[in-house]
């Protein structure tokens, strides 16, 4: 099978969700026996210009007649007239994280054999936007990698975001509630790429000095590997502020270390936060862009030991009913026999 990506998925200084996922399916269909045929293609897949969609156009020029092609949605969402010319010799098959909701995307994905959507709420949210047909829509959710259990601190106080600085991610909210929790001491660090969003990035350092947390709000940047594992192993709770998720990856990797999760009820959050044996959230969610219940929450956290016991627990039950990466692999595996 062939699988186009955006160019720089394996770039340390972008991770992202989406770039993550598709490493590790295309590595693990790789181990599953498919031969895969990667091709990364250059573009800004937020305003793709006439040389990206002629990049995409050339890749699948070459592929011959009758093959398997898996895109990852960033690209095909808006090359519709691309993917239409090439539905009838290819089997054509879009990996979706984070629908656009437009008319292109709409046509691209009417075009092809079939979607695999990365949670259940995707899967919903693109039925009740496009009229495609149920039986062409899959779900195959991410793995994750069991780690070693997050030791905690006494007070909870050592906080963890980790995603992209950008204002879809919340963080000038979460900045927010931070400044409303007082008592109990705590810290915070931010972990994810500045550039993205600079001049968003820098109202945010002008923020963080007008609300006194200087002391106790850090801005990583990105990490990835051993410094990533080094942050979440340090960490007490993570905290996901975000106005969008499709799923949620980071929720999934705090609850691989037993971490409890406090985050924003958006998009497929709760689906990967999911629930422990005895049917308890691990974790506490409050609505997206209410600052004021996300302090709320916190303080919850920071000033209950009995509450704080009880979502740990929670966590290091959850973290047993993980699905890992091979999982995912094979589940996509089995969609992509049955439409080849």
């Amino acid at each position: 099978m062939h699988f186009l990506v955006p160019y720089g998925i394996d770039d340390p200084r972008r991770p992202s969700g989406g770039n993550v996922y598709d490493r590790r399916i295309s590595d693990g269909l790789t181990a599953l026996g498919w031969s895969v045929h990667e091709h990364a293609v250059a573009g800004d897949w937020t305003q793709p210009d006439a040389a990206a969609r002629s990049a995409v156009g050339a890749t699948l020029a070459r592929v011959p007649n009758g093959e398997l092609v898996l895109v990852d949605g960033l690209i095909a969402s808006v090359v519709p007239e691309v993917l239409e010319p090439e539905a009838d010799r290819l089997r054509l098959v879009v990996l979706m994280h984070m629908p656009r909701d437009e008319a292109r995307e709409f046509a691209a994905l009417s075009a092809v054999s079939a979607i695999v959507a990365t949670s259940e709420w995707t899967r919903e949210w693109l039925l009740d936007h496009y009229a495609l047909p149920k039986d062409r829509l899959y779900v195959v959710r991410p793995g994750v990698d069991l780690a070693e259990l997050a030791a905690g601190s006494p007070s909870g106080g050592r906080l963890l975001c980790v995603g992209a600085i950008t204002r879809t991610k919340g963080p000038d909210v979460l900045l927010e509630a931070l400044a409303m929790v007082d008592g109990p001491a705590w810290g915070c660090d931010f972990v994810g790429a500045l550039d993205l969003e600079v001049e968003f990035v820098d109202g945010l350092r002008r923020q963080v000095r007008e609300l006194g947390l200087a002391d106790r709000v850090s801005f990583t940047g990105p990490l990835t590997g051993a410094e990533l594992e080094r942050a979440y192993a340090a960490a007490d709770l993570l905290v996901l502020a975000s106005q969008a998720e499709t799923y949620g990856m980071v929720v999934t990797e705090a609850l691989a270390r037993g971490l409890p999760v406090v985050a924003t009820e958006v998009g497929g959050v709760p689906e990967a936060l999911g629930h422990a044996s005895d049917g308890s959230r691990p974790g506490l969610l409050v609505e997206p862009g209410d600052a004021q219940a996300l302090a709320q929450a916190l303080r919850r956290w920071l000033g209950d030991p009995g509450e704080r016991a009880r979502l740990r627990v929670a966590a290091r039950s959850r973290r047993l009913t993980l699905s890992d990466w091979l999982q995912t692999s094979r589940e996509l595996s089995d969609v992509l026999s049955e439409v080849g």
